[in-house]
């Protein structure tokens, strides 16, 4: 009934708009985040870094503090910015026990990055998103690697580029995670 419904209305792709396990769409609009759900996924990816993991699945593991602070970025930017993720660096090099500083750099020029592509980022599907997100990641797990070649560390191997691709992979499901409590409730249809 829903469905049929849809499509008389003229839309596009009915599925798209009623799935709420679908990115939203550019013309839809979400609330605002809460702030307290900001910080319960930078806490998370937080966590989610520092989780003790070895093998392939630690070749495999992206940044996740990382990917949140980009999604907040692009999505809340007078709430997450530059100074957020700041602050938010220097706690994860204490946590992570490195270099001070290096991952809040790396953190800082992203979310300057995130801001600056904010626009175009969004005007694209989420899949698309993706492969910026990508470049994103990249450039600053490259920063965050030069810091370290600086500071004496041995160059790592090329699966050091396989996190943030990984990650990359990872935003359409994060896009999607994170935009459910934004999405305004749908009255129940008669």
């Amino acid at each position: 009934m829903r469905l049929a419904r849809a499509v008389e209305d003229g839309g596009a792709d009915p599925m798209a708009q009623l799935s709420p396990f679908a990115a939203a769409r550019p013309d839809e609009i979400l609330l605002p985040a809460k702030p307290w759900f900001v910080l319960f996924t930078l806490v998370c990816g937080l966590v989610a870094n520092t989780l003790p993991i070895s093998g392939t699945a630690s070749l495999l593991k992206p940044d996740f503090l990382a990917l949140m602070l980009l999604y907040w970025c692009i999505q809340e930017p007078r709430l997450i910015g530059v100074g957020i993720a700041w602050c938010v660096g220097l706690l994860m090099d204490v946590t992570d026990a490195t270099v001070f500083g290096q991952h809040a750099l790396a953190y800082a020029v992203l979310a300057y990055a995130a801001e600056y592509f904010r626009r175009r980022v969004l005007r694209f599907p989420v899949w698309q998103q993706a492969a910026q997100v990508a470049v994103l990641l990249l450039a600053c797990s490259a920063l965050v690697l030069v810091i370290r070649v600086v500071g004496g560390a041995p160059t790592p191997r090329w699966t050091y580029a396989v996190g943030p691709l990984v990650g990359a992979l990872l935003w359409p499901l994060i896009t999607v995670v994170l935009q459910g409590p934004q999405r305004p409730r749908r009255p129940a249809e008669r």
